[in-house]
């Protein structure tokens, strides 16, 4: 059935519920999980700034989103591991999300995609945008969507 699966997380209680089902599924499947954490990219200041301080700017942003994904990865690394799931844990930083976890997915050979929905509803999602519509859409893979 399902080998290897990916599930997007960012550190929230509500991908706790990804985290959770992940591990569980894989546990009775025999599956492995793949964690990928997608940070958006460091957007180039509106205000003038010198190129020291621009790159002072990103090195800033590059270790601040390094330790979340590393310390969000890790507890997943941490209760795959303590279920007996292989785990494989991956961050980058990204200009478009949905089609980050897209590419992950594809490249990394897995065959499905987990992924939890925070339920904003039509005006929320218009607002907001719905990563997991965006990667429904996009994707040839199962996906997997936790309310």
């Amino acid at each position: 059935m399902y080998q290897r699966i990916l599930v997007p997380v960012d550190g929230s209680d509500l991908t706790d519920r990804a985290i959770n089902a992940s591990i569980d599924l894989a546990r009775q499947l025999g599956a492995a999980i793949t964690g990928f954490v997608a940070e958006p990219r460091l957007e180039l200041p509106d205000r003038p700034t010198s190129a020291a301080g621009l790159l002072r700017e990103a090195e800033e942003y590059d270790a601040i989103t390094a330790a979340h994904a590393q310390e969000v990865l890790g507890r997943f690394a941490q209760r795959a591991q303590e279920a007996g799931v292989a785990f494989e844990g991956h961050h980058a930083q990204v200009s478009r999300i949905d089609k980050a976890i897209i590419t992950e997915a594809e490249s990394r050979g897995c065959d499905l995609i987990v992924m939890v929905t925070h339920g904003r509803g039509a005006f929320g999602e218009f607002l907001y945008g719905s990563q997991t519509k965006a990667v429904l859409s996009g994707s040839r893979l199962p996906l997997l969507v936790l309310h």
